[in-house]
């Protein structure tokens, strides 16, 4: 480690290097890191109606100063910090420093690309797991492997990572944000694997943007359907009331004409008695 002057100012994030020249591991990798970011946006924009919080994907958590800097930062697959500004006077954050910012991020996730050696690794100041419990100490550490589809979640407990028990759905509850942590096999961008997802508290699975669209559109086709069939039924109706009226219409008219042949009936009836009672014969008698 470089010694540092007592009189020397603290790099902040826009003096740190916010990339280390490793290549991504695999073409998952940053389709996962959307996938939990789109589907978790609009949870945090209620729990942050202020849109204090910030997520990284691949960026630097630095911690230490060291030479060369990276040395001194890990960087996660993706991660959230709650309670601060997601961006940095005016401009999109270069890192996450934590002597800058001082709170730690609420869940760390890394993706195992490996054997899950690195992920796990508890040595002293280099290992990847120490660090997050001992110096970045997030609440909660999540380890997810895609080949095993698998992940397992730590919560910082007095001090210590402690292995998170799934529920009855076989999720992990983030009981902070109101979600749960779990394995959804599925297409994604092309890709059928078991992603790494989110699911609301009741076991809703959260949704992508993609996929929001989508049950809107099929909400938008539900509802034209169901105005459809009101107008089909209304036009039902309209046409039963029309035959109803055509129908009374009919009885009207077979009431009119049967008046109208009664009439004629009666008039004939009369005029026959007149003709009778005119050549002298009695009507009653014959009648």
């Amino acid at each position: 480690m470089t010694a540092i002057d007592a009189f020397t100012p603290l790099p902040d994030h826009n003096q740190l290097p916010c990339e280390d020249g490793t290549f991504v591991k695999n073409f998952q990798e940053h389709p996962q890191s959307l996938l939990l970011t789109d589907s978790i946006y609009p949870v945090l924009n209620r729990v942050h109606p202020d849109g204090q919080f910030c997520i990284g994907q691949d960026s630097g958590i630095y911690w230490r100063l060291t030479d060369p800097p990276q040395r001194g930062a890990e960087a996660p697959d993706w991660f959230y910090v709650g309670n601060v500004p997601p961006a940095l006077d005016g401009q999109a954050r270069r890192s996450y420093v934590l002597w800058q910012e001082i709170i730690p991020p609420q869940i760390v996730i890394e993706f195992v690309s490996g054997t899950g050696a690195e992920e796990r690794d508890r040595t002293p100041w280099t290992g990847k797991f120490w660090v997050y419990e001992t110096a970045i100490r997030p609440a909660y550490y999540a380890i997810y492997e895609v080949k095993k589809a698998s992940v397992e979640v730590y919560v910082l407990q007095k001090n210590k990572y402690h292995l998170l028990s799934a529920n009855e759905r076989g999720h992990f509850p983030i009981e902070e944000l109101g979600v749960e942590l779990g394995i959804w096999p599925g297409v994604y961008q092309g890709m059928d694997l078991p992603w790494l997802r989110w699911w609301d508290a009741a076991g809703h699975l959260l949704l992508n943007g993609e996929e929001r669209a989508e049950q809107e559109r099929q909400r938008a086709e539900q509802e034209r359907q169901r105005a459809e069939q009101e107008r089909q039924r209304a036009e039902q109706e309209r046409q039963r009331a029309e035959q109803e009226h055509q129908r009374a219409e009919q009885e009207c008219q077979r009431a009119e004409q049967e008046r109208q042949r009664a009439e004629q009936e009666q008039t004939r009836n009369q005029k026959l008695i007149a003709k009778l009672k005119e050549l002298g014969v009695d009507p009653d008698s014959i009648l």
